[in-house]
């Protein structure tokens, strides 16, 4: 599971973060909710917090989360796998 986030900040400069299986168990330890619930109620801050998170852990930030959301313009989900998508169904080939 990742998600991929571009995130925009006061000054227009942008960047592009993944969130990986350490930003998520993070998210479930700091908001005590599940990652695997996380499409039936995205919210605003949980979005921004996986993308700080991930931009965090690879050293890319230094603010904590209040700060760094302080320089944010907008952070935008642009790729993912939050959920695996579900099997084709098969054509029927018996007689």
């Amino acid at each position: 599971m990742k998600l991929t986030f571009n995130v925009t900040y006061n000054d227009k400069s942008a960047v592009d973060t993944t969130a990986t299986t350490a930003d998520f168990v993070a998210f479930e330890g700091a908001y005590s909710r599940s990652i695997m619930n996380l499409e039936a109620d995205l919210r605003l801050t949980d979005v921004c917090w996986l993308a700080w998170r991930s931009l965090s852990r690879t050293g890319i930030t230094g603010l904590d989360f209040n700060a760094w959301l302080d320089t944010v313009d907008e952070v935008q989900l642009i790729d993912g796998e939050a959920t695996p998508a579900p099997l084709e169904p098969t054509a029927n080939t018996s007689a």
